[in-house]
């Protein structure tokens, strides 16, 4: 199985985002993932499509943004005009999911959907066809540096089973503690795409820690 590593520029120092691309490039990260945040959806404020736009700039990475905003629908556009390769909506906060995977898809944008902790796989029964990334929230979003919450690991089994059984083409990804202490059995689990911030922008050699997260370290 072909495993990915997205660093998180959200652990990374915002004065210097540059030198945290140029960090992810050299390490061996395979996307970036940006982390945008409303203060509604979740309690803090990060930044927008205008960060989106500059880092597109800057690299040729798949750039992974995940939307942790109420009302996605009403912001779509502008992620994707700012050059998002995959983008990726809560269940949650949207009623009409269907229709924003969709709308996403027509944009020529990777669809993406995530759901957090409290939220079961059942609830993508619908729209798993659909997307070419579900992503699994193994932390309570909104902040860095959390500890993996072990019952999510169930969900990403869930949809390798349901992946196999009907043949969907989404990969699987993972956001939230994942670091050398957890990475063994989310890889057992089935997570193909490992989100990875303080883990990476934290240590000492992130080129170690992106081995050991695909599991060649």
């Amino acid at each position: 199985m072909e495993r990915l590593i997205a660093p998180s520029i959200l652990a990374s120092d915002f004065s210097d985002i540059a030198g945290a691309i140029k960090l992810i490039e050299t390490a061996g990260g395979d996307w970036v993932h940006l982390d945008v945040m409303d203060g509604s959806f979740v309690p803090p404020i990060t930044f927008g499509s205008q960060m989106v736009q500059a880092i597109d700039t800057i690299t040729d990475l798949p750039l992974d943004v995940h939307l942790m905003i109420e009302r996605p629908e009403n912001h779509i556009e502008d992620f994707a005009a700012a050059g998002a390769d995959y983008l990726t909506v809560h269940a949650e906060a949207t009623v009409h999911l269907h229709r924003l995977i969709q709308r996403i898809s027509d944009l020529g944008v990777k669809p993406g959907v995530s759901i957090v902790p409290s939220t079961p796989v059942s609830a993508l029964q619908e729209i798993l066809g659909e997307v070419d990334l579900v992503l699994v929230m193994s932390v309570n979003p909104g902040y860095g540096g959390q500890k993996l919450i072990p019952g999510t690991l169930k969900k990403i089994e869930q949809l390798q089973e349901l992946k196999q059984k009907h043949g969907y083409r989404y990969r699987i990804s993972i956001d939230g503690g994942v670091n050398g202490d957890t990475v063994s059995e989310v890889r057992d689990a089935g997570a193909e795409v490992m989100v990875a911030g303080s883990a990476f922008f934290k240590a000492d050699n992130p080129s170690q820690v992106v081995a050991e997260l695909k599991g060649s370290g």
